[in-house]
């Protein structure tokens, strides 16, 4: 019956036209991360929305029309997550992939509260990634073995880094779509890797950041994305290293795209 239900939804028409778009939003949040992300190098980002997805949905509410796109996004969002979770409860976990069914469920939940995210943007609330990770490091860090949890959030996120790094050198991606034939092919197969190598190091920072707030139980080091991008900056050539995440999470976003028109589902 799992395999009925799971064929039955993998094959429908509707279900898949959602799930390619919920790849191509994927790709525009990113390629906006990218930009605010060059923006915060160049040192023209001053006052603008974070570097992170919840700043990428917050700079889209200020466009003309924002706030009608911001719907269409949490749809693509809501449908991407809803995919993931079919693919992880129906077909991973029934063939006892359970790694791969864990990772793709995780995936499913990020989509749901990014979703869930652009409609509390779009009701006229706000998105502070920073602030978020303090409160979430300073309460985990008041409860019993709460530097414990925290480090392992660290090491966790740091781990998903490293998969993304080898994915992307090792051209794993490849497997998720129908890379098309010619120059088209290798500019896609070209994206994949810098994108998939820039969101890794990006997240290595991120990840960084948060078992210093472990170490020393002080949740004031902990940050969101646009915290670890920020921090990338002070480092030495800094500027230079941020600068190229910036066009990195651009490729991913164009990236993403383009797994949107061949993604196999």
């Amino acid at each position: 019956m799992r395999a009925e239900a799971a064929r039955a939804a993998r094959g429908n028409r509707f279900f898949q036209l959602a799930a390619r778009a919920g790849f191509a939003v994927n790709g525009l949040l990113h390629v906006l991360m990218g930009f605010l992300a060059l923006g915060v190098a160049t040192g023209s980002g001053r006052g603008a929305p974070d570097a992170d997805p919840g700043g990428a949905l917050t700079a889209i509410a200020t466009t003309p029309g924002g706030l009608i796109l911001l719907w269409v996004l949490a749809a693509g969002l809501a449908a991407l997550s809803l995919w993931l979770l079919v693919e992880a409860l129906l077909v991973l976990l029934p063939a006892r992939r359970v790694a791969s069914a864990i990772t793709t469920a995780l995936k499913a939940v990020v989509y749901a509260a990014l979703a869930a995210s652009a409609v509390a943007i779009a009701l006229g609330g706000r998105s502070d990634s920073e602030q978020d990770a303090r409160e979430a490091s300073a309460a985990l860090l008041a409860s019993p073995g709460g530097v414990i949890l925290l480090a392992t959030a660290g090491l966790a996120i740091v781990g998903v880094a490293v998969f993304f790094v080898a994915k992307g050198l090792r051209r794993g991606f490849r497997d998720d779509l129908r890379v098309p034939d010619g120059s088209l092919g290798r500019t896609v197969v070209g994206l994949g890797i810098v994108g998939y190598v820039a969101k890794g190091v990006a997240l290595i920072s991120l990840g960084a950041l948060i078992i210093t707030a472990a170490v020393t139980a002080d949740a004031s080091e902990a940050s969101g994305l646009d915290g670890a991008l920020r921090a990338v900056a002070d480092l030495p050539f800094g500027i230079v290293l941020l600068s190229v995440l910036g066009v990195g999470l651009i490729a991913y976003g164009a990236y993403c795209a383009a797994r949107a028109r061949w993604a196999r589902l």
